[in-house]
């Protein structure tokens, strides 16, 4: 199959000498040590942490998902090992977290300041009647007091939930009431573009959806020194300032917090994350995978809602006692500078974003990059979706230098981190691929009998052996199982099924995207494409800013795919050269059915396109939940040109 990238941008591209000589993991070896010792392997994970109690077994069969306990019997703190052991270690001086706001003032936490902090707040939870095992709701903005509330709550052994405060009324409500927490910790507002944007009315519009009464305290973000909704944040901390509070010993199957992410339909499923097995797991990714040393700053832009920010901005650095930077605003605010002055300023090592990002600073332009000093970076790292090769080069090149290694990773929510990607001290990187599955992690791809499909087709993604830091489900958990029935009955073996397509060669897997995202062309044969591929070629034409294909009904075909492309600028036969483009470089049988030209995308707040409303909205469907979009005005308006472009067929 011909693409648009020549063979030199897929080559592969070995790690640079200088970061192998200092990197965390440089033994090829260790893929094997892993595979010998499983899995007592994991052990090297729990290392990382200091326990209360030693644990009695690595792994123990359980009879429900996920049908595996880790680290049996040992307790811990979660906030002790991000925190306290790092000032008992005598680094209470050394930074923890970088806050920079959109103004651009910044202001740094050192660990000894961490500490009090989140002893402070923990005390105010105290006061509230929080207790252990009662999940509190951080409805808060990226500033410190959100990772600062995460670590209060798990000294105290309430597991949080944290909703991003972009989310609306219902979602706050609807994660509330699934929960059953009865705490909520919100702000007034947050800077957004030099603007405030105003939180607590949706705060109290969520609150009258809710049947019962919640606590409520607020934090002062307008500087008026009013809240208008439940107690003053403010207050409550100053009256516990210098408060001790002695970290709670958990048994390590014990909740660290529920996470959301949004299905395939795009409505929310929660998972819960268990404190002794999601930590160890995390710190060790942070350290193998991300390369993260004490010495470290690493700046990862995701919100901390997202299993992202969890891992990767709070857990995973805080627990190898690194510096993680959070910024308030918008990248390009007040200017295309921002995100490499962030860099520059704060001598990040570890950038680690999503290739939709990498692809608008290529928008931009390389003279934003080229005008800052970003010698202080030794790593880059991708993450959220499919980086195509041409964007993977552009971040290699005009950010790293060739002298940074890129790692490309695939995890879930479901996952807890990083679960697909090379070692960047031990493989070679191959632009497009994700990589090889993690030493511990066995990947494949399968067909729909469950069997290993030929090198280089295209296949269900599977997981067939359990790790550390995986989910277990909130509820009664019947949703859950489907993720090990689709390939047997759970009890018969350990398979993960995790909704996406898959291509594997050399052990290098590439990532396709959901499986509902692949169709069948062509009337009589089998073939299947996926919309990713027929994406990536209409993608290549100067004229598309940005394009999404999903599979959508037809008449005679069964089903057929449709294109909706954001154009850089309106001109005359587009849809006529995107059909020869796909005709040309991938199957005629792959060209879309129509082309729907719309002035964006429906994206979600983590940057995916919710394609399930496309869907229903080429269907002639009802519109499910669409409180995820964070653009949901865009919705009319591609209705219009569907209505006004509908094929006859249909």
């Amino acid at each position: 199959m011909v693409t648009e990238f020549g063979t030199d941008r897929r080559r592969t591209i070995p790690p640079p000498a200088s970061f192998v000589d200092q990197a965390n993991v440089t033994d090829p070896g260790v893929y094997e040590q892993f595979e010998r010792d499983w899995p007592d392997c994991w052990e090297r994970a729990a290392r990382f942490l200091e326990w209360d109690r030693g644990y009695t077994d690595v792994l123990e069969p359980i009879a429900g998902p996920p049908y595996y306990r880790w680290f049996v019997d040992g307790t811990l703190n979660a906030s002790y090992n991000c925190v306290d052991r790092h000032v008992e270690a005598g680094r209470g001086d050394e930074p923890a977290l970088r806050w920079i706001r959109e103004s651009g003032d910044a202001q740094t936490y050192t660990y000894g300041d961490l500490l009090a902090e989140v002893q402070a707040v923990a005390a105010v939870f105290r006061e509230l009647g929080v207790e252990p095992d009662e999940p509190i709701v951080l409805y808060l903005p990226r500033r410190p007091e959100l990772p600062i509330s995460m670590l209060a709550a798990a000294r105290l052994g309430v597991p949080h939930v944290v909703v991003s405060a972009e989310y609306s009324p219902a979602l706050l409500a609807s994660f509330v009431r699934e929960t059953g927490a009865r705490t909520l910790v919100t702000a007034d507002g947050y800077r957004r573009n030099g603007s405030f944007c105003d939180l607590a009315s949706k705060v109290d519009r969520g609150l009258e959806r809710l049947e019962r009464d919640i606590s409520t305290v607020t934090i002062d973000r307008n500087g008026d020194g009013t809240t208008n909704v439940g107690c003053d944040f403010d207050a409550l901390l100053q009256a516990h300032r210098g408060s001790t509070v002695d970290p709670v010993a958990r048994s390590s199957d014990d909740p660290l917090f529920v996470c959301y992410a949004s299905g395939s339909g795009g409505d929310p499923i929660g998972m819960e994350h268990a404190v002794g097995e999601y930590l160890p797991y995390v710190a060790w990714t942070t350290h193998a995978v991300l390369d993260v040393t004490p010495e470290d700053t690493l700046w990862c832009p995701a919100g901390i809602e997202w299993i992202t920010g969890h891992s990767y901005v709070v857990y995973g650095p805080l627990a190898l006692g690194a510096t993680t930077v959070l910024y308030e605003g918008a990248p390009a605010y007040p200017d295309r500078h921002r995100p490499w002055k962030i860099i520059e300023d704060n001598d990040v090592t570890q950038f680690y974003t999503t290739p939709t990002a990498i692809r608008t600073f290529m928008e931009w332009g390389t003279e934003y990059p080229d005008a800052h000093d970003l010698s202080s970076l030794r790593l880059l790292g991708t993450v959220g979706q499919r980086i195509d090769p041409d964007t993977w080069w552009w971040f290699y090149e005009h950010v790293g230098d060739e002298r940074c290694p890129i790692v490309d990773t695939w995890y879930q929510a479901e996952t807890g981190g990083i679960t697909i990607s090379t070692l960047p001290g031990v493989c070679e990187m191959k632009p497009g691929s994700v990589g090889p599955s993690l030493p511990g992690v066995e990947a494949s791809v399968v067909d729909a009998n469950g069997d290993p499909v030929a090198p280089g087709d295209a296949g269900y993604l599977v997981f067939t052996r359990p790790w550390p830091g995986f989910f277990r489900p909130i509820g009664d958990g019947s949703h859950a199982v489907e993720y090990w029935t689709e390939f047997g009955e759970p009890g018969e073996r350990w398979v993960y099924f995790s909704e996406d397509g898959a291509v594997c060669d050399d052990d290098y897997v590439t990532v396709l995207g959901r499986l509902d995202d692949i169709v069948n062309i062509g009337h009589y044969s089998k073939t299947r494409v996926h919309v990713s591929e027929i994406e990536r070629t209409i993608a290549a034409l100067p004229e598309i800013d940005d394009v999404a294909v999903v599979c959508g009904d037809h008449d005679i075909k069964g089903e057929a795919p449709y294109a909706f492309v954001v154009l850089e600028e309106r001109s005359s036969g587009v849809r006529e050269r995107i059909v020869e483009t796909v005709e040309r470089d991938l199957a005629s049988q792959a060209c879309p059915e129509e082309v729907y030209a719309v002035p964006e995308l429906p994206r979600t707040y983590s940057g995916g396109v919710l394609r399930q409303v496309l869907k229903d909205l080429l269907n002639g469907e009802h519109l499910g939940d669409t409180d995820l979009l964070r653009n949901p005005e865009v919705l009319d308006y591609i209705a219009v040109e569907i209505g006004q472009r509908r094929p006859a067929s249909r």
